[in-house]
């Protein structure tokens, strides 16, 4: 079955309540109570029911998934973009179902779902629940599935079955996908935490090239691999490569590195309060600008957590020429910031692109008097003091001048530990569900 066909048969699911049955599987959930008109408000929520994993993706690509031990459709929440009609936007999942079994003490990868490919999904939110009517399969030039598994043995973790227990292979064409944004002719952009990497994908969903560091030398893959990004990338923290995708009024593509590079060490980039932003041109095919962004201290950002290596950036959204939303975060809490990329901030080039300068970005206590033009920001909104909002917010899209959509990461309802699945190998779900909230603020952006 063509990937166009596929996309037409997971249609017809939602729509008519065959094959899948997407339709009848939304659960919905209730509005948020309206806070006072003068503080930012959840004015909607609505939430994706159970969609069998396995469903899914067979419908996409036929064979793709044996057995899914039990786990639904999820993950689509690693990013939202408008999709050109109210109430209509693309997501895109991750890498699929993963989590962390300790095995003789050590922290094994594992990947219970191996075959499932990373989609890019279509969703209208209709009152209270998120209906599914298309989604696109990304594959390799000839076809194939890119799956979500690692890309490198030694630079990524080692993946394994459910259990931790059995060893699985590599891909090189494995793609652990987050933010999305869709170009003026259809193509999507996605980025990409393994590289990491910037990714053209076409509207059918194949891979038109893969923009990764200097020096990664990834090969094998069955797609084009374009070394047009920084070398410094390479010290990218162990799943913390790109996380969020900005599409600019120009067509410039902002990528926000997720936390603070390992540079030189990863001591260094987990008490680091310093990551990057990265513009690239589509014209050009090149990076033209990069930008040092500062965090808050973890405790603002989280009150109560005091760990810095939490701090994050999911999600990145232009709101003008040139400037940005950019969403700090740890798993529980997140505040919205608003920032300019001005020509004086760009570091790109420098010296700290230079991964012998010593001390590094990321070893600054206080890179503004040390001479670096880090991002100013206004914060436009702590949405952890907004009731409603649910945990790990990775994706954001603006909605109209005053009201932005978020979509949380469910992690397709796994937990880490021998406890994610029963004795028969399914999963215990976690209970968290995907969910979309509207957020209205005091102000116009």
């Amino acid at each position: 079955m063509s990937p166009t066909a596929a996309r037409r048969r997971v249609h017809r699911s939602v729509t008519t309540g065959l094959p899948l049955a997407l339709a009848a599987a939304l659960v919905a959930t209730g509005t948020a109570a309206a806070a006072p008109s003068e503080e930012a408000r959840v004015v909607r929520t609505a939430t994706l029911g159970e969609i069998p994993l396995g469903a899914f993706s067979n419908a996409l690509l036929p064979g793709s998934v044996d057995d899914d031990h039990g786990v639904r459709l999820g993950g689509i929440g690693s990013d939202i973009y408008p999709a050109g009609r109210k109430g209509e936007y693309w997501t895109v999942t991750d890498r699929g179902p993963n989590g962390q079994i300790k095995v003789d003490g050590k922290k094994r990868r594992t990947f219970p779902v191996p075959g499932f490919d990373p989609a890019i999904v279509r969703i209208r939110v209709s009152g209270s629940t998120v209906e599914v009517i298309d989604a696109i399969p990304v594959t390799t030039s000839s076809g194939k599935a890119v799956t979500g598994l690692p890309d490198q043995r030694g630079r990524d973790e080692a993946p394994y079955t459910y259990d931790a227990r059995t060893p699985l292979s590599h891909n090189p064409n494995g793609l652990d996908t987050e933010g999305i944004v869709r170009a003026g002719d259809g193509s999507f952009w996605l980025v990409d935490e393994y590289g990491p990497s910037l990714v053209h994908v076409s509207a059918r969903g194949r891979v038109l090239a893969r923009y990764v560091p200097e020096g990664l030398a990834l090969t094998g893959t069955d797609y084009p691999v374009v070394e047009a990004l920084p070398s410094v990338l390479l010290h990218r923290k162990t799943n913390r490569g790109f996380e969020g995708l900005a599409l600019l009024p120009g067509g410039d593509l902002v990528m926000a590195v997720q936390s603070p590079l390992s540079l030189p060490d990863a001591d260094a980039g987990d008490a680091s309060r310093t990551t990057r932003l990265l513009r690239f041109s589509p014209r050009r095919k090149a990076v033209t600008a990069e930008y040092a962004y500062r965090f808050d201290p973890v405790g603002v950002v989280d009150p109560g957590e005091d760990d810095t290596s939490e701090l994050k950036i999911s999600s990145v959204v232009a709101v003008g020429r040139d400037r940005l939303l950019v969403e700090e975060r740890t798993d529980r809490s997140a505040r919205l910031q608003l920032v300019r990329l001005g020509r004086g901030a760009d570091i790109l080039g420098g010296p700290w692109d230079d991964d012998a300068t010593s001390p590094s970005l990321e070893q600054l206590d206080d890179p503004a008097a040390a001479g670096v033009p880090v991002l100013s920001k206004r914060l436009v909104v702590d949405l952890g003091t907004v009731a409603g909002v649910p945990g790990k917010i990775e994706g954001i899209a603006r909605v109209d001048d005053d009201t932005l959509a978020l979509v949380n990461d469910n992690d397709f309802g796994m937990t880490d530990g021998e406890g994610a699945f029963d004795a028969r190998g399914r999963l215990v779900d976690s209970g968290v569900k995907t969910t979309v909230v509207y957020v209205r603020l005091p102000k116009k952006l």
